[in-house]
């Protein structure tokens, strides 16, 4: 099975990219490939989970050893071709101990659950599911739409309108994100980034979209070609993060972490962060987004997709 946002689809992105051979999972837009820098991480054999040593961690009626996968993957990652599998157990949507036939009951339940979700999404807002985004505003701050056709008029309350004024932004957001990747090129692939993060704004009333979870939702989107199956991928990843998104007038989400990433240089490199506290950066502050979203912009693609790897398992 290929996690990867469908085969066929990857193969014509590599015919039109010019990629010589399907090592390259994540092939980079020829527009970009001089700006984009090359990732260091490559699948190491004798290292790496393979599929031939993923498939043979599964007993005959689908208990996983996961002790035996977790080592492996801290050796050397996550090969490609089973990178969106293999996610769904680091991140917890399924248990090591659970059947084939367990897990594909619990599938096709939370599916249903997110088709039901996105149809409560979709007539309140038509153009989810459509495969398009938006990227304008669709309601003011009052609750009056800008286009009247953009939104079901009926709903007014103060969650749907504070989701339907997060809609604009979740769609500006969505196509600034890993533009440098062919994948991307697709109006279906960035609707579909769209579509999850719609939902889950909608699900998540307490902290709804916060800029950054779209960098933390991309790897799902390519790595699982079942949009439900990616949602609560995501669903699971954020389980563990969304409090780094919870930022008020007087405090941030990663606040805790920036003051443990203080002491840690305090600790291993004092000439360091007496430096940083001489030019006014002894609070970390740079860091911020570093840590909200785990590095994903400060390094390739591939190699964010490892790092995750090693600190998920």
């Amino acid at each position: 099975m290929v996690g990867c946002g469908g085969l066929t689809e990857i193969v014509d992105i590599m015919k039109r990219t010019g990629a010589e051979d399907l090592g390259d999972f994540y092939p980079i837009r020829p527009d970009c490939q001089a700006d984009t820098p090359k990732p260091r991480f490559k699948p190491r054999a004798g290292k790496t989970l393979s599929e031939r040593r993923w498939n043979a961690a599964f007993s005959e009626d689908g208990h996983l050893d996961i002790e035996k996968v977790l080592r492996r993957i801290q050796r050397g990652g996550v090969h490609p071709a089973i990178k969106g599998s293999v996610w769904e157990f680091v991140l917890g949507c399924f248990d090591p101990n659970s059947t084939y036939e367990e897990r594909n009951q619990l599938r096709q339940s939370r599916r249903e659950q997110y088709i039901r979700w996105k149809a409560e999404c979709q007539h309140m807002v038509p153009v989810i599911g459509s495969g398009k985004l938006i990227t304008t505003p669709i309601i003011t701050d009052v609750g009056q739409p800008v286009i009247d056709s953009a939104i079901n008029s009926s709903f007014s309350d103060k969650r749907s309108i504070q989701w339907m004024l997060a809609l604009h932004q979740i769609g500006l957001d969505v196509v600034r994100t890993d533009r440098a990747l062919a994948f991307y090129e697709s109006e279906k692939n960035l609707a579909k980034l769209w579509d999850i993060l719609a939902v889950y704004a909608w699900v998540d009333n307490d902290i709804s979209y916060v800029q950054g979870m779209n960098d933390i939702c991309s790897p799902m989107v390519i790595l699982l070609e079942n949009e439900a199956d990616a949602f609560w991928c995501f669903e699971r990843a954020m389980r563990r993060l969304r409090e780094n998104f919870r930022c008020s007038a007087s405090s941030m989400g990663v606040q805790t972490q920036l003051s443990t990433l203080s002491q840690v240089i305090k600790t291993v490199d004092p000439k360091l962060h007496q430096h940083l506290e001489d030019l006014d950066g002894g609070e970390y502050l740079f860091a911020f987004r570093m840590l909200m979203v785990l590095f994903r912009r400060e390094f390739s693609f591939v190699d964010s997709l490892y790092l995750w790897e090693i600190g998920f398992s």
